[in-house]
Protein backbone atom coordinates (compact mmCIF):
# COMPACT_ATOMS: atom_id res chain seq x y z
CA UNK A 1 0.00 0.00 0.00
CA UNK A 2 1.33 3.40 -0.95
CA UNK A 3 1.07 6.21 1.54
CA UNK A 4 0.61 9.71 0.16
CA UNK A 5 1.70 12.82 1.99
CA UNK A 6 0.40 16.22 1.02
CA UNK A 7 2.55 19.31 1.21
CA UNK A 8 0.19 20.57 3.89
CA UNK A 9 0.62 17.50 6.10
CA UNK A 10 4.40 17.66 5.79
CA UNK A 11 4.41 21.34 6.75
CA UNK A 12 2.17 20.63 9.73
CA UNK A 13 4.52 17.86 10.87
CA UNK A 14 7.61 20.03 10.49
CA UNK A 15 5.97 22.97 12.22
CA UNK A 16 4.89 20.78 15.13
CA UNK A 17 8.37 19.26 15.45
CA UNK A 18 9.92 22.71 15.39
CA UNK A 19 7.63 23.86 18.21
CA UNK A 20 8.67 20.84 20.28
CA UNK A 21 12.37 21.39 19.56
CA UNK A 22 12.24 25.09 20.33
CA UNK A 23 9.96 25.06 23.35
CA UNK A 24 12.87 25.41 25.77
CA UNK A 25 13.54 28.83 24.29
CA UNK A 26 10.22 30.06 25.64
CA UNK A 27 10.51 28.64 29.14
CA UNK A 28 12.72 31.26 30.75
CA UNK A 29 12.00 34.58 32.39
CA UNK A 30 13.36 37.80 30.93
CA UNK A 31 15.19 38.72 34.13
CA UNK A 32 18.92 39.09 34.77
CA UNK A 33 19.97 37.28 37.92
CA UNK A 34 22.59 37.33 39.24
CA UNK A 35 23.69 40.70 37.86
CA UNK A 36 27.37 41.33 38.69
CA UNK A 37 28.16 45.04 38.63
CA UNK A 38 31.43 46.85 37.95
CA UNK A 39 31.84 47.69 41.64
CA UNK A 40 31.55 43.97 42.56
CA UNK A 41 28.09 44.30 44.06
CA UNK A 42 25.64 41.69 42.80
CA UNK A 43 21.89 42.05 42.30
CA UNK A 44 19.63 39.00 42.55
CA UNK A 45 16.08 38.98 41.22
CA UNK A 46 13.17 36.56 41.59
CA UNK A 47 9.74 36.77 39.97
CA UNK A 48 7.11 35.78 42.54
CA UNK A 49 4.16 38.23 42.60
CA UNK A 50 2.09 36.11 44.99
CA UNK A 51 4.86 35.26 47.47
CA UNK A 52 4.79 36.73 50.96
CA UNK A 53 8.55 36.57 51.55
CA UNK A 54 11.59 35.81 49.44
CA UNK A 55 15.00 35.39 51.03
CA UNK A 56 18.40 34.56 49.63
CA UNK A 57 20.98 32.35 51.30
CA UNK A 58 24.56 32.05 50.12
CA UNK A 59 28.19 31.90 51.10
CA UNK A 60 28.68 35.58 50.22
CA UNK A 61 26.53 36.58 53.23
CA UNK A 62 27.64 36.73 56.89
CA UNK A 63 27.59 33.23 58.39
CA UNK A 64 25.00 31.90 60.80
CA UNK A 65 25.02 28.91 63.14
CA UNK A 66 23.35 25.78 61.78
CA UNK A 67 22.56 22.71 63.88
CA UNK A 68 23.11 19.35 62.20
CA UNK A 69 23.30 15.75 63.35
CA UNK A 70 27.08 16.20 63.50
CA UNK A 71 26.93 19.32 65.68
CA UNK A 72 26.74 23.08 65.23
CA UNK A 73 28.51 24.63 62.24
CA UNK A 74 28.88 27.96 60.52
CA UNK A 75 26.53 28.05 57.56
CA UNK A 76 25.57 30.53 54.84
CA UNK A 77 23.65 33.58 56.01
CA UNK A 78 20.33 34.90 54.72
CA UNK A 79 18.98 38.25 53.50
CA UNK A 80 15.46 39.47 52.68
CA UNK A 81 14.55 40.58 49.15
CA UNK A 82 12.22 43.51 48.43
CA UNK A 83 9.28 43.32 45.99
CA UNK A 84 8.52 45.99 43.38
CA UNK A 85 5.14 46.82 41.79
CA UNK A 86 5.68 44.19 39.07
CA UNK A 87 6.12 41.40 41.61
CA UNK A 88 9.89 41.15 41.09
CA UNK A 89 11.83 40.63 44.30
CA UNK A 90 15.43 41.90 44.42
CA UNK A 91 18.46 42.18 46.67
CA UNK A 92 21.82 43.83 46.05
CA UNK A 93 24.85 42.64 47.98
CA UNK A 94 27.74 44.58 49.41
CA UNK A 95 30.87 44.69 47.19
CA UNK A 96 32.23 41.14 47.12
CA UNK A 97 35.79 39.88 47.01
CA UNK A 98 36.82 37.92 43.97
CA UNK A 99 35.58 34.35 44.39
CA UNK A 100 33.16 31.70 43.19
CA UNK A 101 29.95 31.90 45.23
CA UNK A 102 26.88 29.70 45.64
CA UNK A 103 23.35 30.67 46.61
CA UNK A 104 19.67 29.67 46.70
CA UNK A 105 16.37 31.46 47.21
CA UNK A 106 13.89 30.70 49.99
CA UNK A 107 10.36 31.46 48.83
CA UNK A 108 7.76 31.34 51.62
CA UNK A 109 10.00 28.90 53.45
CA UNK A 110 10.71 26.65 50.44
CA UNK A 111 14.25 26.54 49.05
CA UNK A 112 14.49 27.18 45.31
CA UNK A 113 17.17 27.54 42.69
CA UNK A 114 17.30 30.68 40.57
CA UNK A 115 15.20 30.13 37.41
CA UNK A 116 17.29 32.79 35.64
CA UNK A 117 20.66 31.20 36.35
CA UNK A 118 21.48 27.99 34.48
CA UNK A 119 24.82 27.56 36.28
CA UNK A 120 24.30 25.09 39.11
CA UNK A 121 26.43 22.66 41.08
CA UNK A 122 25.49 19.58 43.10
CA UNK A 123 27.07 19.15 46.52
CA UNK A 124 26.01 15.78 47.98
CA UNK A 125 22.17 16.06 47.76
CA UNK A 126 21.92 19.85 47.41
CA UNK A 127 21.78 21.91 44.24
CA UNK A 128 22.87 25.55 44.36
CA UNK A 129 23.34 28.24 41.76
CA UNK A 130 26.82 29.70 41.33
CA UNK A 131 28.42 32.88 40.03
CA UNK A 132 31.93 34.30 39.82
CA UNK A 133 33.21 37.72 40.81
CA UNK A 134 36.46 38.18 38.91
CA UNK A 135 39.40 40.50 39.24
CA UNK A 136 41.29 38.40 41.79
CA UNK A 137 41.71 34.81 42.91
CA UNK A 138 38.54 33.73 41.08
CA UNK A 139 40.24 34.46 37.78
CA UNK A 140 41.99 31.14 38.41
CA UNK A 141 38.58 29.47 38.64
CA UNK A 142 37.37 30.96 35.36
CA UNK A 143 37.86 29.63 31.85
CA UNK A 144 40.58 31.83 30.37
CA UNK A 145 41.91 32.08 26.82
CA UNK A 146 44.78 29.65 27.45
CA UNK A 147 45.61 26.10 26.32
CA UNK A 148 43.22 23.64 27.93
CA UNK A 149 43.66 20.16 29.28
CA UNK A 150 41.19 17.30 28.90
CA UNK A 151 38.84 15.81 31.47
CA UNK A 152 37.72 12.21 31.09
CA UNK A 153 35.71 9.77 33.18
CA UNK A 154 37.33 6.34 33.17
CA UNK A 155 36.32 3.00 34.61
CA UNK A 156 39.01 0.89 36.27
CA UNK A 157 39.05 -2.57 37.78
CA UNK A 158 39.39 -2.61 41.56
CA UNK A 159 40.15 -6.18 42.66
CA UNK A 160 40.28 -5.02 46.28
CA UNK A 161 36.64 -3.93 46.06
CA UNK A 162 35.56 -6.62 43.60
CA UNK A 163 34.02 -4.11 41.18
CA UNK A 164 34.71 -1.70 38.37
CA UNK A 165 34.82 1.87 39.62
CA UNK A 166 34.73 5.31 38.02
CA UNK A 167 37.42 7.96 38.26
CA UNK A 168 37.77 11.49 36.83
CA UNK A 169 41.14 12.29 35.23
CA UNK A 170 42.57 15.60 34.07
CA UNK A 171 45.38 15.49 31.55
CA UNK A 172 47.30 18.72 30.88
CA UNK A 173 47.34 20.70 27.63
CA UNK A 174 49.37 18.90 24.98
CA UNK A 175 49.18 15.47 26.60
CA UNK A 176 47.55 13.83 23.57
CA UNK A 177 50.15 15.21 21.14
CA UNK A 178 53.14 14.51 23.36
CA UNK A 179 55.26 11.47 24.13
CA UNK A 180 56.35 12.91 27.47
CA UNK A 181 55.72 11.26 30.81
CA UNK A 182 53.98 13.30 33.51
CA UNK A 183 53.81 13.41 37.31
CA UNK A 184 50.49 12.64 39.00
CA UNK A 185 48.46 14.35 41.71
CA UNK A 186 45.83 12.13 43.33
CA UNK A 187 43.14 14.51 44.58
CA UNK A 188 40.54 13.24 47.05
CA UNK A 189 37.11 14.61 48.03
CA UNK A 190 35.33 14.97 51.38
CA UNK A 191 32.48 13.02 52.97
CA UNK A 192 29.42 12.93 50.75
CA UNK A 193 31.44 13.82 47.67
CA UNK A 194 32.48 11.60 44.79
CA UNK A 195 34.61 11.70 41.63
CA UNK A 196 32.62 14.74 40.42
CA UNK A 197 33.28 16.92 43.47
CA UNK A 198 36.72 18.37 42.74
CA UNK A 199 36.12 18.88 39.04
CA UNK A 200 32.80 20.71 39.65
CA UNK A 201 32.97 22.38 43.05
CA UNK A 202 36.75 22.62 43.15
CA UNK A 203 37.22 23.97 39.59
CA UNK A 204 40.25 21.71 39.23
CA UNK A 205 40.57 21.86 35.44
CA UNK A 206 40.32 25.65 35.36
CA UNK A 207 42.86 26.04 38.17
CA UNK A 208 45.32 23.65 36.52
CA UNK A 209 44.91 25.16 33.06
CA UNK A 210 45.54 28.66 34.36
CA UNK A 211 48.44 27.80 36.68
CA UNK A 212 50.18 25.82 33.94
CA UNK A 213 49.63 28.64 31.41
CA UNK A 214 51.12 31.14 33.85
CA UNK A 215 54.18 28.93 34.35
CA UNK A 216 53.36 28.58 38.03
CA UNK A 217 52.74 24.83 37.93
CA UNK A 218 54.31 21.86 36.21
CA UNK A 219 52.08 20.10 33.68
CA UNK A 220 50.64 17.13 35.56
CA UNK A 221 47.88 14.56 35.51
CA UNK A 222 45.24 14.92 38.24
CA UNK A 223 43.33 11.82 39.32
CA UNK A 224 40.07 12.49 41.19
CA UNK A 225 38.75 9.32 42.75
CA UNK A 226 35.49 8.25 44.37
CA UNK A 227 36.38 7.75 48.04
CA UNK A 228 33.17 5.85 48.80
CA UNK A 229 34.09 2.23 48.16
CA UNK A 230 30.43 1.23 48.47
CA UNK A 231 29.81 3.12 45.21
CA UNK A 232 30.89 2.17 41.73
CA UNK A 233 30.45 5.78 40.66
CA UNK A 234 28.79 9.07 41.53
CA UNK A 235 25.00 9.00 42.01
CA UNK A 236 23.30 8.83 38.63
CA UNK A 237 26.46 7.60 36.91
CA UNK A 238 26.31 3.92 37.85
CA UNK A 239 23.94 0.96 37.28
CA UNK A 240 22.19 1.94 40.53
CA UNK A 241 20.52 4.78 38.59
CA UNK A 242 19.06 8.05 39.83
CA UNK A 243 18.99 7.68 43.61
CA UNK A 244 19.25 10.43 46.20
CA UNK A 245 22.89 11.07 47.23
CA UNK A 246 23.73 10.53 50.90
CA UNK A 247 26.64 11.01 53.27
CA UNK A 248 25.71 7.83 55.15
CA UNK A 249 27.47 5.14 53.11
CA UNK A 250 29.00 1.80 54.11
CA UNK A 251 32.78 1.63 54.57
CA UNK A 252 33.09 5.37 55.21
CA UNK A 253 36.50 6.01 56.77
CA UNK A 254 36.91 2.40 57.89
CA UNK A 255 40.23 1.69 56.13
CA UNK A 256 38.84 -0.01 53.02
CA UNK A 257 39.49 2.92 50.67
CA UNK A 258 43.06 3.36 51.91
CA UNK A 259 43.80 -0.36 51.70
CA UNK A 260 42.55 -0.62 48.10
CA UNK A 261 43.96 2.67 46.82
CA UNK A 262 46.82 0.78 45.20
CA UNK A 263 44.27 -0.37 42.58
CA UNK A 264 43.92 3.24 41.43
CA UNK A 265 47.67 3.76 41.18
CA UNK A 266 48.12 0.55 39.18
CA UNK A 267 45.40 1.59 36.74
CA UNK A 268 46.85 5.06 36.22
CA UNK A 269 50.40 3.84 35.75
CA UNK A 270 49.26 1.19 33.28
CA UNK A 271 46.91 3.44 31.30
CA UNK A 272 48.72 6.80 31.17
CA UNK A 273 52.20 8.06 30.35
CA UNK A 274 53.34 8.82 33.87
CA UNK A 275 56.54 8.95 35.83
CA UNK A 276 55.97 5.97 38.09
CA UNK A 277 58.17 6.91 41.00
CA UNK A 278 57.78 8.47 44.42
CA UNK A 279 59.20 11.84 43.35
CA UNK A 280 56.45 12.10 40.72
CA UNK A 281 53.48 11.22 42.93
CA UNK A 282 51.47 13.58 45.12
CA UNK A 283 48.35 12.94 47.16
CA UNK A 284 46.04 15.52 48.69
CA UNK A 285 42.45 15.85 49.82
CA UNK A 286 39.91 17.86 51.76
CA UNK A 287 38.26 16.80 55.02
CA UNK A 288 37.66 13.03 54.61
CA UNK A 289 39.97 13.20 51.59
CA UNK A 290 42.65 14.73 53.82
CA UNK A 291 42.08 11.86 56.25
CA UNK A 292 42.47 9.40 53.39
CA UNK A 293 45.61 11.19 52.14
CA UNK A 294 47.19 11.06 55.59
CA UNK A 295 46.53 7.36 56.06
CA UNK A 296 47.26 6.24 52.48
CA UNK A 297 50.61 8.02 52.53
CA UNK A 298 51.67 6.36 55.80
CA UNK A 299 50.13 2.94 54.96
CA UNK A 300 52.14 3.00 51.71
CA UNK A 301 54.99 4.96 53.31
CA UNK A 302 57.42 5.05 50.39
CA UNK A 303 54.97 6.00 47.64
CA UNK A 304 54.41 9.79 47.74
CA UNK A 305 56.90 12.64 47.98
CA UNK A 306 54.12 15.23 48.31
CA UNK A 307 51.19 15.10 50.75
CA UNK A 308 48.49 17.74 51.21
CA UNK A 309 45.98 17.79 54.05
CA UNK A 310 43.21 20.35 53.46
CA UNK A 311 40.97 20.83 56.54
CA UNK A 312 41.70 17.19 57.25
CA UNK A 313 39.97 14.84 59.61
CA UNK A 314 42.73 12.98 61.43
CA UNK A 315 41.99 9.86 63.46
CA UNK A 316 39.40 7.12 62.92
CA UNK A 317 36.46 6.62 65.24
CA UNK A 318 37.49 4.49 68.23
CA UNK A 319 35.05 1.77 67.17
CA UNK A 320 36.72 1.35 63.75
CA UNK A 321 39.12 -1.57 63.48
CA UNK A 322 41.41 -1.88 60.45
CA UNK A 323 44.99 -2.88 59.83
CA UNK A 324 45.35 0.45 58.03
CA UNK A 325 45.15 2.32 61.34
CA UNK A 326 47.36 -0.02 63.38
CA UNK A 327 50.74 1.20 64.62
CA UNK A 328 49.93 4.78 63.69
CA UNK A 329 52.98 6.44 65.24
CA UNK A 330 55.35 3.75 64.01
CA UNK A 331 54.20 3.92 60.39
CA UNK A 332 54.26 7.73 60.49
CA UNK A 333 57.89 7.54 61.61
CA UNK A 334 58.66 5.10 58.78
CA UNK A 335 57.15 7.60 56.35
CA UNK A 336 59.31 10.34 57.85
CA UNK A 337 62.47 8.22 57.75
CA UNK A 338 61.84 7.27 54.12
CA UNK A 339 61.92 10.96 53.28
CA UNK A 340 59.54 13.24 51.40
CA UNK A 341 59.68 16.67 49.81
CA UNK A 342 56.52 18.34 51.12
CA UNK A 343 54.01 17.64 53.88
CA UNK A 344 51.52 20.50 53.56
CA UNK A 345 48.72 21.19 56.06
CA UNK A 346 46.07 23.92 55.67
CA UNK A 347 43.21 24.82 58.00
CA UNK A 348 40.67 27.60 58.49
CA UNK A 349 40.60 29.37 61.84
CA UNK A 350 36.91 28.62 62.43
CA UNK A 351 36.94 25.08 61.03
CA UNK A 352 35.26 22.56 63.36
CA UNK A 353 38.32 20.30 62.85
CA UNK A 354 40.76 22.99 63.99
CA UNK A 355 41.61 21.34 67.32
CA UNK A 356 42.26 17.95 65.73
CA UNK A 357 44.80 19.54 63.39
CA UNK A 358 46.40 21.38 66.32
CA UNK A 359 46.76 18.07 68.17
CA UNK A 360 48.12 16.35 65.07
CA UNK A 361 50.71 19.07 64.52
CA UNK A 362 51.86 18.56 68.13
CA UNK A 363 52.33 14.86 67.34
CA UNK A 364 54.39 15.71 64.26
CA UNK A 365 56.47 18.14 66.31
CA UNK A 366 57.16 15.43 68.90
CA UNK A 367 58.25 13.05 66.12
CA UNK A 368 60.43 15.72 64.53
CA UNK A 369 58.46 15.37 61.29
CA UNK A 370 58.77 18.50 59.16
CA UNK A 371 55.67 20.06 57.62
CA UNK A 372 54.39 23.33 56.19
CA UNK A 373 51.35 24.81 57.90
CA UNK A 374 49.00 27.36 56.33
CA UNK A 375 46.20 28.93 58.35
CA UNK A 376 43.43 30.95 56.72
CA UNK A 377 40.27 32.75 57.70
CA UNK A 378 36.99 30.90 57.43
CA UNK A 379 35.92 27.36 58.06
CA UNK A 380 35.13 24.06 56.39
CA UNK A 381 34.25 25.42 52.95
CA UNK A 382 34.99 25.13 49.26
CA UNK A 383 36.03 28.78 49.38
CA UNK A 384 39.08 27.63 51.34
CA UNK A 385 39.68 24.36 49.49
CA UNK A 386 39.95 26.03 46.09
CA UNK A 387 42.53 28.38 47.58
CA UNK A 388 44.44 25.47 49.12
CA UNK A 389 44.56 23.66 45.78
CA UNK A 390 45.73 26.86 44.07
CA UNK A 391 48.57 27.23 46.58
CA UNK A 392 49.52 23.55 46.84
CA UNK A 393 49.80 22.73 43.14
CA UNK A 394 52.61 25.26 42.39
CA UNK A 395 54.76 23.56 45.06
CA UNK A 396 54.68 20.14 43.41
CA UNK A 397 57.33 18.29 41.42
CA UNK A 398 60.02 20.93 41.72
Amino acid sequence: MKVKFSITSILIFLFGFNIYAQQALWGGQQIISPDVHDNNTVTFRFNAPKADTVKITGDFLPTRKINTQWGEFDGPGTALLKKDNAGIWSFTSQPLESDLYSYSFIVDGVTSTDPNNVYMIRDVASITDVFIVGGGKADLYSVQDVPHGSVTRRWYESPGNDMHRRVTIYTPPGYEESNDKYPVLYLLHGMGGDEEAWIALGRTSQILDNLIAQGRAKPMIVVMTNGNVAQKAAPGESPEGFYKPSMQLPHTMDGKFEETFIDVIKFVEKSYRVKADKASRAIAGLSMGGYHSLHISRYYPNTFDYVGLFSAAIMPNESVKSKVYDNFDETLKVQMDNGYKLYWIAMGKTDFLYKSITDYRAKLDDLGMKYTYVETEGGHTWTNWRVYLSEFVPLLFK
